[in-house]
């Protein structure tokens, strides 16, 4: 998921349950913390968010299996990436895989994703905020690297993130390995430093960072209801 330069695991769902359905999917999301109204003021604040009904105290209200927005004002202080996504709770609870939000125009800090509820009930949906710090370094390096700026410290400090990436994914079904790949390219002393930096941006990478990204700093709105 691009980012703009200006996770707990959810319970086992039961086999009868109805389906969270989000429009794009990534890893499940932590619970959020803050408290108050939507609005939500930590290192990344998350602003405005809507659909918003008397402040949240009445819910927002879809119709089951339709698509709709959620939108919310997202920006941080200097010029590191920033992302956000939308994190769905199905009325029993248990929070699905959360959806990458993008920015809807550029230069205007809003964020906004589609999402769906895919059954009858009250749900809640959480704008959550976060740094984005792969992305940050990947803006650095395509400067630096043909620039030959510290070629050798921005490499390995691309491949330590990379590996603080690869923590992140789940075992089994070669994701981490991608990302291992991209460390060793990194660190690969006999290869050209573009050469390097190019088997860390290859669209195999890409796709696994999309799903299981780097998060650093993250905020979260209050949950807002669904019904």
């Amino acid at each position: 998921m691009p980012a703009t330069h200006h996770s707990s695991a959810p319970p086992t769902p039961r086999t009868d349950a109805p389906p969270v359905r989000p429009a794009d999917v990534g890893p499940p999301a932590p619970e959020p913390s803050s408290a108050g109204d939507a609005t939500a003021v930590g290192r990344i604040p998350v602003l405005d968010v809507r659909p918003i009904v008397q402040l949240g105290r009445r819910p927002a209200k879809a119709v089951t299996g339709e698509s709709f927005e959620v939108s919310a004002t997202v920006f941080r202080e200097g010029h590191d990436a920033v992302a956000a996504n939308v994190v769905l709770k199905d009325p029993d609870g248990r929070p699905g895989p959360w959806t990458p939000m993008r920015e809807l125009a550029p230069g205007t800090d809003r964020w906004g994703a589609t999402v769906t509820a895919g059954a009858p009930g009250r749900w809640t949906y959480t704008v959550e905020a976060w740094g984005d710090p792969v992305t940050t370094w990947r803006h650095h390096a395509r400067i630096k690297i043909p620039a030959g700026i510290d070629t050798g410290l921005v490499l390995e400090e691309g491949a330590r993130l990379y590996e603080r990436a690869a923590a992140g994914v789940p075992k089994g079904g070669g994701k981490r390995s991608v990302l291992r790949a991209a460390v060793a390219a990194l660190r690969d002393e006999t290869r050209p430093a573009a050469s390097r930096l190019a088997g860390a941006l290859t669209p195999e990478v890409d796709e696994v960072l999309a799903r299981y990204p780097l998060r650093e700093l993250l905020t979260a709105s209050q949950p807002l209801p669904l019904l």
